[in-house]
């Protein structure tokens, strides 16, 4: 199909720029720019989207972004060593060294390791690591839904191909019909009326045919927002590539109680959420920690101003100590933050819980929404044929004088809705076939897994 809209593609999954795209997808360094490839498939397309859809990219920065929280956490459970430094000049009035003197400074070099916090620091850490391992879960749902989007939004630019054909097979079909009518009416043996009329039809046909046309150049450019593309450039525009694959019909049987187990185990939302669960108990923990005494060892080395103002008199050391801190009364501060603590954790529990029923509803859903395709798709096989076969006796009989005009016009509309319906039911079937999948917790079929 030659039209199309002004539109851009870049061919990703070309295996031997795999390894660059990964590289900068993960770097958040845009990609190179690519000219529109000459043929796109879904695996293409599917394989692209890994790697340059928006949603997973930013949930690949959130994992990142984790990663600098279990850091942060981590860093009370090493020494944290300091240095400090002080030199100033002041009236003699307010020395704080005997004898006075107007100048002061210091060095102190210090290192301390928390010995005991309550277990604060291990659950914070624990914590931190649980809601990593949740952003990899994150990561994963979000992939399923973007890559059930941009197969959804392909199938869409394939539907709208095929509605193209089916009324270029009408218009085809119509305008024969109009030769007929018109050489009949110059022979003299059909009135004006007969051609008057197949003229009309022809002229209705015009309306789906730039209908279809026009939803397959707003598919194509909703599978471009999918994909995440975005080079843009004016050779592109004048360009669209040939989408390969075709919508078809293979049975498949999947069963209902094997379906809510598969989503029980696999969906990564339900598993985020039970990792968020036990990070926020761990939070409890944390929480309760204020409870309790801190505990460091401290110890370093201080240089200080001697008697003269001389720097090679000054006093230095070393010191080793333990240094403890409990807040005996904080105004039930602590008390408070447990309270809040307790009721995410309940929060957290409830949230999963409700994903859960959310994750049945869909799949029994998902699950009904492929029986009714299934069932649709089978039916439309034979009715095309059928359609077609009352098409051709329609005519014979007009030939031979059996039958009118009429008759044939109108096994023509019915051949064109039998075609639409058939492609239509294709698409619905495909389309329920993803999403039950994709309820299930089933990644797609063209991602490896890592």
């Amino acid at each position: 199909m030659k039209s199309g809209p002004l539109f851009s593609f870049r061919l990703a999954a070309a295996l031997a720029a795999s390894a660059v795209l990964v590289g900068s997808a993960l770097r958040g360094a845009p990609a190179p720019q690519q000219p529109v490839p000459e043929t796109l498939d879904l695996k293409t397309a599917v394989t692209f989207a890994v790697e340059n859809n928006f949603a997973i990219r930013q949930a690949r920065e959130r994992i990142k972004q984790q990663e600098g929280v279990v850091i942060e956490v981590k860093a009370r459970e090493i020494p944290n060593v300091a240095a400090t430094g002080l030199y100033q000049h002041n009236a003699d009035a307010i020395s704080s060294s005997f004898p006075a003197s107007d100048r002061t400074w210091a060095i102190d070099i210090s290192a301390s390791q928390v010995l005991y916090a309550g277990g604060g620091v291990r659950s914070s850490v624990k914590s931190a690591q649980l809601a990593r391992e949740a952003a990899t879960f994150d990561l994963q749902a979000v992939i399923n839904d973007a890559l059930l989007s941009v197969r959804v939004a392909f199938f869409d630019v394939l539907l709208a191909r095929e509605k193209i054909k089916v009324q270029e097979q009408n218009l085809s079909l119509l305008q024969q019909e109009l030769k007929t009518a018109t050489d009949r009416f110059d022979a003299g043996t059909v009135s004006g009326f007969e051609k008057l009329r197949a003229e009309v039809a022809v002229a209705n046909a015009q309306v789906p045919l730039i209908t279809a046309r026009n939803d397959y150049r707003l598919a194509i450019e909703q599978l471009r927002q999918a994909l995440g593309f975005t080079t843009n450039t004016p050779e592109n525009l004048r360009k669209i590539p040939e989408f390969v694959g075709t919508l078809d019909y293979q049975p498949m049987n999947f069963d209902l109680q094997a379906a809510f187990d598969a989503a029980h185990n696999n969906r990564p939302d339900l598993q985020r959420l039970a990792l968020l669960s036990s990070a926020q108990e761990q939070l409890v923990t944390s929480a309760k920690s204020n409870y309790y005494p801190n505990v460091a060892l401290v110890g370093g080395w201080q240089l200080r101003k001697g008697a003269t103002n001389s720097f090679g008199d000054s006093n230095d050391g070393i010191y080793l100590g333990l240094q403890s801190q409990w807040n005996i009364f904080d105004g039930r501060a602590t008390g408070g933050r447990v309270i809040q603590a307790r009721s995410a954790l309940e929060q957290a529990r409830l949230a999963t819980t409700e994903a859960q029923l959310a994750a049945e509803v869909d799949v029994r859903s998902a699950y009904s929404s492929f029986q009714e395709a299934n069932e649709l798709a089978d039916a439309s096989q034979k009715v095309v044929a059928q359609a077609e076969e009352a098409v051709r006796l329609a005519t014979a009989r007009y030939n031979a004088g059996t039958a009118t005009q009429l008759d044939v016009l109108q096994a023509q509309v019915d051949l064109t809705t039998a075609r639409t319906n058939q492609v239509q039911s294709y698409y619905t079937y495909n389309v329920a076939v993803a999403r039950l999948r994709k309820a299930m917790g089933m990644a797609d079929e063209f991602v490896v897994a890592k």
